[in-house]
This record gives C-alpha cells, sequence and structure tokens, in this order.
C-alpha cells in the first residue's frame, strides 16, 4: 500500500471546507485521541466552543490493526450538553467510531452526537457525519511526521 504525506496546508485546507459541510449545530467537542486533538482545538476555535473534550483509543500499532479497539477516558458531559461533535483524522475500518459512538452513546442516551473526519474509507463499517476526502493509501499526517526530520 502506498504511503501519502498528508500536509499541513491541506489540513487548513480541509477543515475551511470541512465548516462549510457542517449544518448542525453543536454545543461541545470531543477529540479522539491522537488524530482527532489538532482538529477539536481549531475547530473550538473556529466556533469558539470552549467545552472541548479528548478520549483516548488505540486501534493501531503503528501501520499494524490490533484485535480490538481500546477505549479510555470517556469525557464527564453535564446535563446541559445537548449535542457534540466527534472528531477524528480518518474512519479506516469505522471499529473506532463505531465503539467511541456505542460507548457514549450508552452513557449519555439524552445527548445527540455527530461526527466529522478528513478522511473516510468507504468499505468501514460506519460512516462519519461528515467527512472530506477517500484516503488512496496509508495517510502519514504531518503532525506524527513532520517533526521527526523526514
Amino acid at each position: 500500500m502506498k504511503n501519502i504525506y498528508y500536509s499541513y496546508e491541506a489540513f487548513r485546507q480541509d477543515l475551511k471546507d470541512l465548516t462549510q459541510k457542517i449544518d448542525e449545530p453543536f454545543d461541545t467537542i470531543i477529540g479522539i485521541a491522537r488524530g482527532g486533538l489538532s482538529m477539536a482545538q481549531l475547530l473550538s476555535e473556529y466556533y469558539n466552543i470552549r467545552r472541548v473534550y479528548t478520549l483516548n483509543t488505540i486501534g493501531y500499532d503503528g501501520q499494524e490493526k490490533r484485535e480490538g479497539v481500546e477505549v479510555f477516558a470517556l469525557p464527564p458531559l453535564d446535563a446541559s450538553t445537548k449535542r457534540v461533535l466527534i472528531v477524528d483524522d480518518i474512519v479506516d475500518s469505522g471499529e473506532t467510531l463505531e465503539e467511541v459512538l456505542s460507548l457514549l452513546e450508552n452513557a449519555y442516551p439524552h445527548i445527540i452526537f455527530y461526527s466529522a473526519t478528513i478522511f473516510y474509507k468507504k468499505s468501514a463499517k460506519i460512516a462519519p457525519t461528515w467527512f472530506i476526502r477517500e484516503p488512496k493509501g496509508w495517510v502519514d499526517f504531518f503532525w506524527s511526521e513532520d517533526i521527526k526530520g523526514n
């Protein structure tokens, strides 16, 4: 499988495009660590939302898919939270988003959850509410590659 470098410039433009696609209101953002953290921070600035949380998942070791997805550190959402945007860099198999949504919906049945990603593989078992691109190989994100000096 071919590796594709994804630059900050492409990311910045894709986030701008994503804001044009998102057509539902939300009051909270949850970034899935690690890929969704940069998205959560920039989108929170754009939408002027201060209720920004993270949760952690582990589904890959490098480029190797793990047997299952671990999800931990669910955020403490209170009764004033009505609509949440979950962000991540990619929906690959869909297992991470599916597991995250299942846990959050069970923990917070009164909340409406949406999801947004930059990349989405059509073969995934679940689709995000909004996405920008379909990847054509393994994506090497700038936040993982640029500080390595490669």
